[in-house]
């Protein structure tokens, strides 16, 4: 028989909640046998508070009680400093594939290659042999500042040419490509592809590849039969390991961010639907804050660096809201000429960011008031200050400097057009919270045209 596959990928912030990421590691313990490998697929270490605090290595608890067999990089693997990855690596259980990062490519030496990062490798398990190659985005050095001295080259051709090089029964990619994943079943030849970067399940197959994605979050767990069969493990139904679950709470203890800054009388919800699905409470709380701290005509988020994690209720700690934005970068003022902005917020109607689903909206506003359809992905109407927006106007915009970094998001606004920066996102959204009170409400400032209003 073919041996099982126990897939997890983009844990992220689960480390924040100490129950949470003992459930998950009850569940990967109750899944692992001889016949079984665990393997994750990217974004397992960071972003999340605890990640800010500890560079990525509060992963390494988990890891040393599941012992996963076979990891690869996602994006946010690379949000700390390179030399606390390459320790990361060194210190935990597994072994990282990676086909497609590299330190220096004309000199051929790869990201962490002296950490002990592979290429491919295999694994044995129930009498049979399964080959691993890894691949990430070639999209990160964009969408990560942190990794712009990197290489990421093709994963189609760097995937084909590490599974060339394998001698096993089965041949499995672990993926952080996202909607890639479709094309790299097409053109590589696997049995099974194992994906992440997408915060939405997968469980189907092209061809005669078996494809499966577990979202974001740590909620689920996927078994893969390489047969062809799949099964939904939902961690919230997890035996708790006490031991990690332990661990988490004492390095949460010790990160002092556990101060209360203020009190929400209706929970905030933090569901991926809501954040992409129009204005939400969450990100006119985040928008709000950018305007208050800089008085741009404008604030702006993407909804994607606004993290899922579970509704803001009660008691809101400063670690509550770190884990709304749990990025180093600083929230930067832009003078943006309209035009640009314009066609910043046409783009947020658009379908072509590579993580997401078609239907998605992609900012969260303040200042601003847009009317918006999703069918045909256009702005039909844009507000500025209650007044239509002026294209040869030029507006404050107060947003990540993230944003004006990436070209994969919000490609009009460049990085030229900063003019002035303020603190850090998470930081600036605590000493709002701490002078304002946590109590953002919906407004209508982000409509869909012909959809009567819901309640997120």
């Amino acid at each position: 028989m073919a041996p099982r596959l126990v897939h997890y990928s983009d844990v992220e912030n689960v480390y924040d909640s100490p129950e949470r990421v003992g459930r998950l590691a009850g569940l990967l313990r109750d899944l692992r046998g001889d016949d079984a490998i665990l393997a994750g697929s990217g974004d397992n270490t960071s972003p999340g508070v605890l990640a800010l605090v500890e560079d990525g290595a509060q992963a390494l608890d988990l890891f040393d009680a599941v012992a996963p067999d076979v990891e690869t990089f996602g994006n946010h693997e690379f949000d700390h400093d390179l030399s606390a990855l390459r320790r990361l690596v060194a210190d935990s259980p597994q072994t990282w594939v990676s086909a497609n990062v590299w330190r220096d490519r004309t000199s051929g030496e790869r990201f962490g290659a002296d950490a002990g990062v592979v290429p491919a490798t295999v694994v044995e398990a129930d009498g049979a042999s399964v080959g691993f190659v890894g691949v990430t985005t070639e999209r990160t050095a964009s969408i990560n500042p942190a990794a712009t001295a990197l290489e990421f080259t093709d994963p189609i051709e760097a995937a084909r040419d590490a599974l060339a090089d394998l001698d096993a029964d089965y041949t499995v990619v672990l993926s952080h490509l996202g909607q890639g994943d479709e094309r790299l079943a097409r053109e590589v030849e696997a049995d099974a592809i194992l994906g992440g970067h997408v915060p939405t399940e997968r469980r189907d197959r092209i061809g005669d590849t078996v494809l499966t994605r577990p979202g974001d979050g740590g909620s689920v767990v996927l078994e893969v039969d390489l047969a062809g069969d799949v099964t939904r493990h939902r961690v919230a139904d997890a035996p708790v390991h006490e031991g990690v679950a332990d661990a988490m709470r004492e390095r949460l203890a010790e990160t002092g961010l556990n101060d209360v800054v203020g009190t929400v009388e209706e929970p905030i919800d933090r569901a991926e639907t809501t954040l992409f699905g129009g204005e939400c409470r969450l990100g006119n709380l985040v928008a709000d804050a950018y305007r208050w701290e800089t008085g741009a005509d404008v604030g702006l988020q993407n909804s994607g660096g606004v993290r899922t994690g579970e509704a803001l209720a009660g008691e809101v700690t400063a670690g509550d809201l770190v884990s709304v934005t749990p990025f180093e970068e600083r929230v930067v003022v832009a003078e943006v000429p309209g035009e640009a902005l314009r066609d910043a917020f046409e783009w947020a109607a658009g379908p072509d960011l590579g993580f997401a689903e078609p239907d998605w909206w992609h900012a969260q506003v303040s200042g601003a008031s847009v009317a918006w359809n999703p069918e045909t992905h256009a702005v039909e109407s844009l507000r500025v200050g209650g007044e239509p927006l002026d294209d040869d106007r030029t507006y404050s915009v107060a947003l990540s400097d993230y944003v004006l970094h990436t070209d994969d998001e919000f490609p009009s606004l460049r990085e030229d057009h900063r003019v002035t920066t303020a603190g850090i996102q998470y930081e600036v959204l605590v000493e709002y919270a701490r002078e304002t009170g946590i109590d953002p409400e919906l407004d209508g400032r982000i409509v869909e045209v012909g959809t009567p209003p819901t309640e997120r």
